[in-house]
C-alpha cells in the first residue's frame, strides 16, 4: 500500500499537536490567573515536573525510541508477531513503572529536596510540593501506556489520534480540576493536581479504540526473553541514560532556579514558574513542527532501515532536517521579538503580573535561541535507534550534562543573568547536542547532503534576518506596548507582516525547502 508523504504524515500530526498546544496555552492560561506566578504555582510546578521528569523517558524518549523500530520490525513479519510483542512490553511497563511510582511516592521529600532546595526557605513550600508529587505520581504509569499506544499507532501510519491525546489530556486536566476544587471544595491547587491525574486518564483511554481498530488488543504476557524485547532493552538502555542527561540538566537547572535571589538577598518566588510559562510558548512551535516531523519521520526511517534501504534513509532524513529549519529559524526569531506581546495577551491578568510578563519574555527570547537545535535533536537521535545505534546519543547527551551545569553556573553565577542565563544554557546544549548528532550521523549514511542543507540554513537564516529588521522598524514606529489592545495591535501587524516578508525573502533567494511545502500544500485536496 503507497504511504502517505512525509510532508502529509507531518501536517496531520502538526494539526493535531497545533491543538493539544493551544488548548494547552489555555490550561496554563487559566493556572496563571488562578495562581500567578508565585509560592503555590512553584510548588505545583515542582509537584508536576517530577513524574514528568520520568515520563519524557518513556513518552519522548527511551521507549518511543526503542519500541517503533523493534515493532516496525515484527510488523513486517506479521501482525501476530508484532501483538506479542506488543502485549510484552506493555506488559513490563505495568510491572517495571508501577513499581517504580510506589518507590517514588515513598521517597517524594527527598526528590523535592533534590532538585528545589531553595523552597525550603519559604515556610510551607516545600510541605506543599510534597503533598502535591504524591497526588500526581501515578500520572507517570498512565503516560508511559498512553506512550506505548502512540508508538503502536505511529508505527501503523496512524498519527492523528495519538497526536491529539495531549489535546485531551488538557482539556481533561482543568476540567477536572476545576471540578474537584470548586464542587467538592477541595483545595484549589491539590484539586487541579487531582486533575493532572484525570487527564492522564483520558489520554490514555483517548488511544485505546483507536488501537483496536488497528487489530491489536491486549493481554497480559510476561517475557523477558522475547527476541523484539531484547532489542528494545538493548537499544533503551542507552536511549534511558541518554534521556537522563536532559533530565538532569532540567534538574540542575530547577535547582538554580530555586535559589534564585532578589538585590536584597532574598529567595525569588517565581524563577520556577516563569521558565515554565516560557517553555511552553516554545512547545507551540517545537510541537507543531519538531515533532510534528519527528513523529513521521521515524517510522519511514525504521522501515527503510529494515529493507536496508540506505538512499531512502538518508534522502528522508535530510529532508525532515530541511523542513525542519525552514520552520524553526523564522519561529525563533518571531518569538524573541513578539514574545512579550504575546505573553501579555495569553497570561497576564489575575495574580500574573506585568513583572511576571516581562520576566518570562526574557526567559522565551533566551529559549528561542535554541529552537531549531530542539527540533533537530529530535529528528536526530532516533535516526540513531532506527540504526540500532544506541550508544552514541547516549554519549552525547552524557556529555551536554557537563556543558548545562558549567554554562549555567557561569552564567548565573558569574555573568549574573539569572533566568536568562539559565534558558540560554538550555539553548547552548540544544544546539551543540544537535550539531554533534549530525556530526557523527553523516559518516554512517555517506554524507548527509551537507552542502545542500549548509545552503538551504544560509538562505533560511538570511530570510529571516530580514523578517527581523522589518519587524523590529515596524515595532518602533507602532506605539509602545502598555496594554492588551496594544500588545494585540504589534501581533495583529508584525505577525502577518513578518510572514509576507520571510516568503517574499525566501522565494528570492530560492529556498528549496520552501518550493518543497508550497507545492506541498497546494497539492492537498
Amino acid at each position: 500500500m503507497r504511504q502517505p508523504s512525509l510532508l502529509r504524515s507531518a501536517a496531520v500530526v502538526s494539526g493535531a499537536v497545533s491543538l493539544s498546544r493551544i488548548t494547552g496555552m489555555v490550561r496554563e492560561m487559566v493556572m496563571a490567573r488562578l495562581f500567578g506566578a508565585g509560592e503555590l504555582y512553584d510548588a505545583f510546578l515542582l509537584g508536576v515536573r517530577i513524574p514528568t521528569l520520568t515520563r519524557n523517558l518513556f513518552a519522548e524518549g527511551a521507549l518511543s525510541s526503542a519500541f517503533i523500530p523493534a515493532f516496525t520490525q515484527h510488523l513486517k513479519t506479521g501482525k501476530r508477531e508484532a501483538q506479542e510483542l506488543s502485549d510484552v512490553v506493555a506488559t513490563t511497563l505495568l510491572l517495571v513503572v508501577g513499581a517504580a511510582c510506589l518507590l517514588g511516592i515513598l521517597f517524594t521529600p527527598q526528590l523535592v529536596h533534590l532538585l528545589a532546595p531553595g523552597f525550603a526557605a519559604v515556610p510551607g513550600k516545600s510541605e506543599l510540593a510534597i503533598r502535591l508529587t504524591r497526588i500526581m505520581f501515578p500520572f507517570l504509569l498512565l503516560v508511559a501506556l498512553a506512550a506505548h499506544a502512540m508508538g503502536l499507532l505511529n508505527a501503523c501510519d496512524r498519527y492523528g489520534v495519538p497526536a491529539l491525546a495531549s489535546a485531551c489530556y488538557n482539556v481533561a486536566s482543568v476540567i477536572f480540576g476545576l471540578v474537584f476544587g470548586f464542587v467538592f471544595h477541595h483545595s484549589l491547587i491539590e484539586s487541579m493536581a487531582w486533575g493532572v491525574l484525570a487527564g492522564g486518564c483520558v489520554q490514555l483511554l483517548w488511544q485505546l479504540p483507536s488501537v483496536h481498530r488497528a487489530g491489536f488488543g491486549f493481554r497480559p504476557r510476561f517475557n523477558l526473553g522475547h527476541p523484539g524485547v531484547r532489542r528494545i532493552a538493548r537499544l533503551m538502555l542507552p536511549a534511558f541514560i541518554g534521556s537522563s542527561a536532559l533530565q538532569i540538566n532540567i534538574v540542575v537547572n530547577t535547582n538554580f532556579a530555586s535559589r534564585l535571589t532578589d538585590a536584597s538577598g532574598h529567595v525569588l518566588n517565581g524563577p520556577v514558574s516563569w521558565l515554565n510559562y516560557a517553555f511552553r510558548f516554545l512547545q507551540l512551535p517545537l510541537g507543531v513542527f519538531g515533532a510534528a516531523i519527528a513523529s513521521a519521520t521515524l517510522p519511514r526511517i525504521s522501515r527503510s532501515a529494515a529493507g536496508r534501504e540506505l538512499h531512502e534513509f538518508r534522502s528522508t532524513l535530510s529532508h525532515a532536517i530541511g523542513m525542519s529549519l525552514l520552520l524553526a529559524v523564522p519561529s525563533s526569531v518571531g518569538l524573541a521579538l513578539l514574545g512579550e506581546s504575546m505573553i501579555a495577551i495569553v497570561y497576564q491578568g489575575g495574580r500574573f503580573q506585568a513583572f511576571d510578563t516581562h520576566q518570562t519574555a526574557v526567559a522565551l527570547a533566551c529559549y528561542s535561541v535554541g529552537l531549531a537545535g530542539y527540533s533537530l535533536t529530535k529528528i536526530l537521535a532516533p535516526a540513531f535507534y532506527a540504526l540500532d545505534d544506541g550508544r552514541t546519543p547516549m554519549l552525547v547527551s552524557l556529555a551536554s550534562v557537563a556543558v548545562n551545569a558549567a554554562a549555567a553556573f557561569v552564567l548565573v553565577r558569574w555573568a549574573g543573568l539569572g533566568v536568562a542565563g539559565l534558558a540560554l544554557s538550555v539553548s547552548l546544549v540544544a544546539v551543540l547536542n544537535a550539531a554533534a548528532l549530525f556530526a557523527f550521523l553523516r559518516p554512517r549514511l555517506d554524507g548527509l547532503d551537507g552542502a545542500r542543507l549548509a545552503s538551504s540554513m544560509a538562505r533560511i537564516a538570511g530570510a529571516s534576518a530580514v523578517m527581523g529588521i522589518v519587524c523590529a522598524a515596524a515595532a518602533a514606529a507602532l506605539p509602545t506596548p502598555h496594554s492588551r489592545a496594544t500588545h494585540a495591535l504589534h501581533l495583529a501587524i508584525e505577525i502577518p507582516l513578518g510572514v509576507a516578508v520571510f516568503y517574499t525573502v525566501g522565494r528570492v533567494l530560492r529556498v528549496s525547502e520552501l518550493d518543497h511545502l508550497t507545492a506541498n500544500l497546494r497539492s492537498r485536496p
